[in-house]
């Protein structure tokens, strides 16, 4: 298995990539509309916040995506992952004909934001700008 560790963590890369540049780009053309939905979900500031988060959905999504300071990304996306979950997943506090889904997706998050953590405790892999750099 050692020789697929480099295509395998290129592939998982951008496999999350996939999931925080498109939800980046989508906040920043749709801001407003984020916005408000963030306000009716019960976060602080929505507008600051949808503001610090398209920024780390673009940026480290992009760095997640070229393996660049790789480790680092994947911690601040962990991070971002599981405090956007609490907000916007709240399976908890729906209607019973709700929950299932938005515990999967709470669920679904909580998995990414593992995967997260593994690049952040093991690095992007050599085929990465990271991996250039050793």
């Amino acid at each position: 298995m050692n020789g697929l560790q480099n295509p395998l963590s290129l592939l998982g890369r951008i496999l999350l990539a996939l999931v925080f540049l498109p939800a980046g780009w989508g906040k920043l053309t749709g801001f407003q509309g984020t916005v408000g939905y963030a306000a009716s979900a019960g976060m602080p500031m929505p507008e600051i916040s949808v503001g610090i988060g398209l920024v780390v959905e673009l940026l480290g999504g992009l760095a997640l995506l070229l393996g660049f300071k790789t480790r680092y990304a994947a911690l601040v996306l962990a991070v971002f992952t599981a405090v956007a979950s609490f907000f916007f997943h709240k399976y908890w506090a729906v209607p019973a004909d709700k929950a299932m889904v938005q515990q999967l997706l709470f669920m679904k998050n909580m998995g990414m934001a593992g995967g997260l953590l593994a690049f952040a405790a093991f690095g992007a892999g050599g085929w990465s700008v990271d991996g250039k750099k050793a």
